[in-house]
């Protein structure tokens, strides 16, 4: 949460109680500091929309008109609100409600508000060809040049997202084992590996530093020499923003005509290992997701694949009647 958030909430009973909630998923649960104001700006819409000031205030005709008002709202862009929005939010509140019953203050209970199904994610990922087209985009010899082709190998070699990318610093990454602890959302640890593309784009990189920055992708200011000017020990740094940008250009240079972010290279690195054989289960543990629900996105690959394998030893079988 941020700092001034909470010396900006109301005295009333609701707020204080929401106050002990977020430290409870601080404190006890170990949440992340996104996710809590994440959390904090959820709960402050439904009390705002459903006008409660009080655990008492909360029933379930205002939550449905909550629900309602969900429903129908706009984004900035005049759209209405996504479904797997709306749901979070429900999902929000219901933690909360959980939270009231265990802490035992009268509530509605949390089992009553159906959160809805969901609609299928649609993930979009590079085809192979595409991908190695991207990758090819990023060529040259320059530190800008050479610092791109690493991110764009070390995304569709480990499936990191952007923030854990950007999070990296040298002395994280392990070339010559080829592989390095990184900690993702929840701060959970888990180990990522690198190919042998991505080995040497990072060492072909590293090798062409001339700064002192402990971050493993920084800015590069345009210098006449080819060195990084020298900022301070934190600004080099390279932003999420700076990173989705660097995806976009270079999908662009490619020709590739999706609309290419980091995520999609994740997703592509996912896809790309359930079309080799992978397990769901392992390709869970390689991208760090709590749930196995989670990974299930990518069933449109492994569903492909069983049709594959129908098609192949189906037809061996048909062959043999004759």
């Amino acid at each position: 949460m941020k700092p001034n958030a909470r010396k900006t909430i109301s005295p009333d009973p609701i707020h204080l109680l929401m106050r002990r909630f977020l430290e409870h998923l601080e404190i006890e649960l170990d949440r992340s500091p996104r996710t809590i104001e994440n959390y904090y700006r959820s709960l402050e819409k439904f009390f705002g929309m459903a006008k409660i000031k009080h655990p008492e205030d909360i029933t379930l005709e205002r939550i449905r008109q909550y629900r309602i008002q969900l429903n129908r709202a706009m984004t900035d862009r005049n759209e209405p609100l996504r479904k797997s929005t709306q749901t979070y939010h429900v999902v929000v509140l219901r933690s909360f409600l959980k939270y009231l019953s265990r802490e035992d203050i009268p509530t509605v209970p949390a089992e009553k508000i159906e959160v809805g199904k969901t609609p299928t994610r649609q993930v979009d990922f590079l085809e192979l060809e595409e991908m190695e087209r991207l990758l090819a985009a990023a060529s040259g010899t320059s530190l800008r040049a050479l610092r791109d082709r690493a991110i764009l190998e070390l995304f569709f070699s480990a499936g990191l997202r952007v923030s854990e990318l950007t999070s990296l610093d040298r002395e994280h990454v392990n070339l010559h084992k080829g592989e390095f602890s990184v900690r993702g959302k929840g701060s959970k640890l888990r180990i990522v590996f690198l190919s042998d593309a991505a080995r040497d784009a990072i060492a072909r990189y590293l090798d062409k530093r001339r700064d002192m920055d402990p971050a493993l992708f920084i800015a590069v200011p345009v210098s006449k020499k080819g060195f990084v000017k020298e900022r301070g020990s934190t600004d080099l740094r390279l932003t999420g923003r700076s990173v989705q940008r660097l995806v976009k250009r270079y999908a662009a240079k490619a020709g590739i005509v999706k609309d290419v972010h980091p995520h999609t290279l994740r997703h592509s690195f996912a896809t790309d290992l359930l079309q080799n054989g992978a397990d769901i289960r392992s390709v869970q543990a390689m991208l760090g997701h709590a749930s196995i629900t989670t990974t299930q996105i990518y069933t449109h690959v492994t569903n492909e694949h069983l049709r594959e394998i129908h098609e192949t030893f189906h037809a061996k079988r048909k062959k043999k009647g004759k």
